[in-house]
């Protein structure tokens, strides 16, 4: 894609107006992660029927599955960390951050409210905590949502990547990243995953860790990541054009 090309679509996407089925589109498939994520959790503690692998495994998979569904409608950023990102390396149009933060976290407090209701105050509700300490959980925090915010940059900028591929890394790098964190500081990365709990629950014990650590971390990895990458290459969607994890959507929808 030359760069004339690259800033006439970055031109037609941002000119849409907006449509609210993108919005709900995020606010649904945020819903769906918490109800599947921390609701693992709960369910291990109610029957004892997996462990913390176990609640890993679904958080990946349920990352996969929301990426491969939700990618070509809303661009599943399922993340406030994550849309932030996108618009800090204007790769996101503004006006959409406030309204796709909003329903992630409404889908999320929705649904976490919903699973007290199914399985009862049972696992902490499925919230997350640091069993560090807080400058060392902060660094887990942070350090893993930059690894997380690279890959996403890597599969969603580059259109030699196949649209397949993209919902398989992230879901691998989210399960890869809650089976070795999670015992830490619970593996969020996420602060839209943090909130739901905490709402439903009232636990708010160092809750703004979970919004400065992965929000911070997946700030500089953006900048990072296209300060590595250096000039744009033909293979890389230009800047302008709003992105999703499985790389651009159209902007019709914001």
């Amino acid at each position: 894609m030359n760069a004339q090309s690259g800033d006439a679509r970055a031109a037609t996407m941002t000119a849409a107006p907006p449509d609210a089925r993108c919005y709900l589109a995020e606010g649904v498939g945020t819903a769906i992660l918490v109800l599947v994520g921390p609701g693992a959790a709960m369910v291990a503690a109610r029957t004892h029927a997996f462990g913390h692998a176990g609640v890993a495994l679904a958080f990946g998979l349920v990352v996969t599955l929301l990426v491969a569904a939700f990618g070509a409608t809303s661009g599943a950023h399922l993340n406030p960390a994550v849309t932030l990102a996108f618009w800090s390396a204007g790769r996101f149009p503004g006006r959409a951050v406030a309204p796709y933060v909003a329903a992630q976290c409404a889908g999320a407090a929705a649904a976490a409210l919903a699973l007290r209701w199914l399985l009862g105050p049972v696992g902490g509700l499925g919230a997350t905590a640091p069993a560090l300490d807080l400058p060392r959980a902060f660094a887990v925090e942070a350090g893993y949502s930059a690894v997380l915010m690279l890959v996403i940059l890597a599969v969603a900028t580059d259109e030699r990547v196949p649209r397949g591929v993209p919902p398989f890394v992230i879901g691998a790098t989210v399960g890869a990243g809650a089976l070795v964190t999670g015992p830490l500081t619970g593996g969020s990365f996420n602060p839209a995953r943090s909130l739901g709990p905490a709402v439903a629950g009232g636990g708010w014990t160092a809750h703004w860790l979970y919004w400065a650590g992965p929000t911070l971390g997946m700030l500089a990895a953006a900048r990072l990541y296209e300060y590595l990458r250096g000039a744009n290459p033909p293979a890389v969607v230009p800047r302008g054009v709003p992105l999703g994890v499985e790389g651009p959507i159209d902007a019709s929808s914001l």
